[in-house]
């Protein structure tokens, strides 16, 4: 694809919108367009006049079961002609050779070497080895580093590791290990393109690494589909701390005090997505300057071993 730092930024919804994918794109990483849960065809539509001026490759990021609910979801995505287009969280696989027949190559994010065994005999060109630190949600099975040398070792498409990767050394050591590069999400979650409000910016500037905690409290509260199968990594607080695990005592006061936190962006009880290496985020920069450090930090060690 002609990048020039091995980096992705995880297309989390509501977060790395068209600005954030455009500005990773000319800092030589690939910009992705997330469309999450709430993801419509308008919404993809809106986000693409961002990076259709590009001279450089940018992708876009569906959730499988939102792209079967609204197949022109699907249609826009293709029409955009990305560099690279990631469907995560299925096991239908005929939508790769709708990509494929189009001229798109695809990725797809999984959580065991089942999964990247299951991508690569669809086809699937460019498989995400999630590990269980990664923020948002996802199947929390295996740790990044474990998955990542069994995935390595199973296939042989190109693979990207994700979950934790917050650093220059995160990123040097899934290089090393013969990833073809990092899938990155909380380290771009406050920059300066990312469309994370200022009050969670804030929020995450001051976290640390120890303070996440996967749960589906929110899913069952704001009423979202996701399957039980794939809880969220978000930072701990009252609600979580309240309704975890108990999910079931959910009621519609906790669902009308949850909105109004929500509308009010008081993070002590709305939720922050975040996976692990938030601890290692501590300023608000640009995505050029993150990919910039991620890149100079991994060279330096990679270099200390010739």
């Amino acid at each position: 694809m002609g990048l020039s730092a091995p980096i992705v930024n995880a297309p989390m919804g509501g977060t790395a919108g068209g600005p954030l994918a455009a500005a990773v794109s000319r800092a030589g990483g690939l910009g992705m367009i997330g469309m999450g849960s709430s993801a419509t065809a308008g919404a993809l539509t809106a986000e693409l006049p961002h990076v259709s001026g590009l001279a450089s490759p940018f992708g876009i990021g569906l959730v499988h079961w939102v792209m079967e609910a609204q197949p022109d979801l699907f249609d826009v995505a293709l029409a955009a002609r990305p560099a690279l287009l990631a469907v995560s969280f299925g096991d239908d696989w005929s939508w790769v050779r709708r990509a494929h027949d189009a001229g798109v190559p695809v990725a797809a994010q999984v959580a065991d070497v089942t999964g990247a065994r299951n991508a690569a005999d669809a086809g699937v060109d460019v498989i995400v080895a999630r590990g269980a630190e990664g923020g948002g949600h996802g199947e929390a099975r295996i740790g990044t580093l474990p998955l990542l040398a069994e995935v390595l070792d199973a296939v042989k498409v190109p693979v990207l590791a994700a979950g934790g990767i917050a650093s220059g050394r995160g990123l040097a050591a899934v290089l090393a290990a013969g990833a073809s590069g990092a899938w990155v999400g909380t380290a771009f979650t406050t920059c300066r393109e990312a469309a994370t409000s200022a009050a969670a910016r804030d929020v995450l500037l001051s976290a640390e690494g120890n303070q996440t905690v996967t749960t589906r409290a929110f899913d069952v509260a704001f009423g979202y589909p996701w399957p039980a199968t794939l809880p969220e990594r978000v930072l701990r607080n009252d609600f979580v701390d309240r309704f975890d695990g108990r999910e079931d005592l959910v009621d519609d006061d906790a669902r009308a005090g949850l909105a109004a936190a929500a509308a009010a962006e008081d993070y002590r009880v709305a939720p922050v997505n975040a996976g692990q290496g938030v601890g290692m985020v501590r300023e608000t920069r640009s995505a050029a300057e993150v990919i910039e450090r991620l890149c100079a930090e991994a060279e330096r060690l990679l270099r200390r071993w010739g």
